[in-house]
């Protein structure tokens, strides 16, 4: 029974990567840059080619929807940040995390964060998730299997947001 926390928290990730990667299958560059009002969560092309985000300042529904660029950009600025201040150093913030720019390179980003993000889970020992010792973002001086949990709804959560935009894209009259 060794470990036996860790191994539920892995097959919990599994489960919402598994939907996360259903919808960012066939997931078009067109489909990231369409917006589905005119008002929402977007991404903003710099001059000097990358890609920044919108942050809210308040998390209310008059902020319209979100585009599947804004969504596929804080699923990987959230995985960055966890990965970054809990085995990296931790300056990364959020003006650092662009956008890729496009479908492809989004996939691949999120992709390498996934790899990351498994290794470490596969070497997380159930004391490892009883210490507050690598929980300093999002939470601080909690267990870090909070962390780990945490990072298994976010993932569940950003999977529902993309396929409930891809399927509005899909009826869409653009």
């Amino acid at each position: 029974m060794a470990d036996e926390a860790r191994d539920y928290l892995l097959r919990q990730f599994e489960t919402a990567w598994a939907l996360t990667q259903y919808h960012l299958d066939g997931l078009t560059t067109e489909e990231c840059l369409w917006r589905p009002a005119r008002k929402g969560l977007h991404v903003q092309p710099l001059p000097d080619g990358t890609w920044r985000a919108d942050w809210p300042e308040h998390e209310g529904y008059d902020l319209g929807p979100s585009s599947l660029a804004w969504l596929t950009w804080h699923l990987g600025f959230w995985w960055s940040m966890v990965l970054d201040h809990s085995f990296g150093g931790g300056p990364l913030s959020r003006e650092s995390v662009m956008w890729p720019g496009n479908a492809d390179a989004v996939r691949e980003w999120i992709g390498q964060l996934k790899g990351q993000w498994q290794d470490v889970l596969e070497r997380t020992t159930d004391e490892d998730l009883r210490s507050p010792r690598r929980t300093r973002w999002p939470f601080q001086d909690r267990p870090f299997g909070d962390v780990v949990a945490w990072a298994n709804v976010e993932l569940t959560k950003s999977a529902a947001e993309l396929g409930y935009a891809r399927f509005l894209y899909a009826v869409s009259d653009r």
